[in-house]
């Protein structure tokens, strides 16, 4: 298929733009290696992908920078996962053999920021990749960029804190490419309403709150015991009707979420908030373990090794500090931007599971 026709076929907004031909829609050639060699050399989506990536990276920058947070240069691989496949964690870690060790290439690099605040209590950050092992979807890469934070401060703080950093990407989107997102067939009119919801503070709705909100309708929930702890994909959209752009999705139940969350004073939630955006959780954050009493007792309750966490537990019995971070998934926010539903067409360089890498 030429690019042209995938262009048309692809057109997810029909009759949104003055000319077919202006519509700003993927070429989808992600499946094809040599198709989408040349799909993103030229194609105009991924001209605006490149363009998005380098507007969130600067406006990253610039936010943390105007809080006194310090850039985190990072490896790329970890002896400890955050999502070490107990309790809570739903993802599958990437082993390597690095120099004849095992170790992982990184999930996240959290826990490192972690033990680098206590350098720089004011915070600090990064963007960089991080690898997934499970089949990738529409929703899923194996690759993908994150955009990690963490400093000194409770659950309300990171919440402010989130949301002031979304209000400048999406300012700095719709100042820079608003009016090509109009012309393209995409529009404006969800940056401008989630401006204006985040004017007076998101909304906000506790886990429970929310089951009763939604009913129960078992494709709702994920279970543990017969008792919901997370919610599903078609879930998260049911609420993003109830609230309009956004709505933060607080206090899960603490078995449903991995072992570094803090436990809410209740004992049976978590101080974790994820933002609801687009295709669903784009936003995942939390409040952490103050204590090595606390931290340990969470790798315990999830049945995950206390020893993979020796200098992670050790740290907090060395140096304990009151912190929280959260983790943007960059795709899944650009898919928001773009109103797009798969992930698989945000890479310029595909690295999907299976597939031969091109370039």
């Amino acid at each position: 298929m030429a690019v042209s026709d995938a262009r048309a076929a692809a057109c997810t907004y029909p009759g949104s733009c003055a000319k077919p031909e202006q519509c700003l829609v993927p070429p989808r050639t992600w499946q094809d290696n040599q198709q989408h060699f040349t799909s993103a050399l030229s194609h105009p989506w991924y001209s605006m992908i490149m363009r998005l990536n380098g507007l969130i990276s600067y406006a990253t920058y610039d936010y943390f920078r105007s809080k006194g947070f310090l850039p985190a240069l990072m490896p790329i691989t970890s002896e400890a996962v955050t999502s070490p496949m107990g309790l809570g964690s739903d993802s599958l870690p990437v082993s390597i053999d690095l120099f004849g060790n095992k170790t992982y290439l990184a999930d996240s690099m959290q826990f490192h920021l972690e033990y680098l605040l206590r350098q720089h209590p004011h915070g600090v950050f990064y963007i960089m990749p991080t690898f997934r092992g499970e089949e990738s979807d529409s929703r899923h890469l194996n690759q993908f960029f994150h955009i990690e934070a963490e400093f000194c401060g409770t659950l309300d703080d990171l919440i402010c804190m989130i949301e002031g950093l979304l209000v400048q990407y999406t300012q700095s989107v719709k100042t820079s490419l608003g009016h090509e997102l109009e012309r393209s067939g995409i529009g404006m009119d969800h940056l401008i309403r989630f401006l204006d919801l985040a004017r007076g503070g998101l909304p906000r709705i506790r886990f429970q709150d929310a089951c009763k909100l939604l009913g129960d309708n078992p494709d709702w929930y994920k279970f543990l015991d017969n008792s919901p702890i997370s919610l599903t994909a078609t879930a998260e959209q049911e609420l993003l009707k109830k609230f309009g752009e956004a709505v933060w999705l607080t206090h899960l139940p603490k078995l449903g979420v991995p072992f570094y969350q803090a436990d809410d004073d209740d004992g049976v939630s978590s101080l974790c908030a994820d933002l609801l955006i687009g295709i669903g959780e784009t936003v995942g954050s939390g409040q952490r373990h103050y204590s090595y009493e606390g931290t340990l007792r969470a790798l315990k309750e999830r049945h995950v090794d206390p020893a993979a966490y020796d200098w992670y537990l050790r740290m907090k019995k060395e140096y304990p500090l009151q912190t929280c971070g959260f983790g943007i998934g960059l795709e899944r926010f650009l898919l928001w931007v773009l109103k797009h539903d798969d992930i698989r067409d945000t890479h310029l360089m595909t690295r999907l599971k299976g597939q031969k890498c091109i370039p």
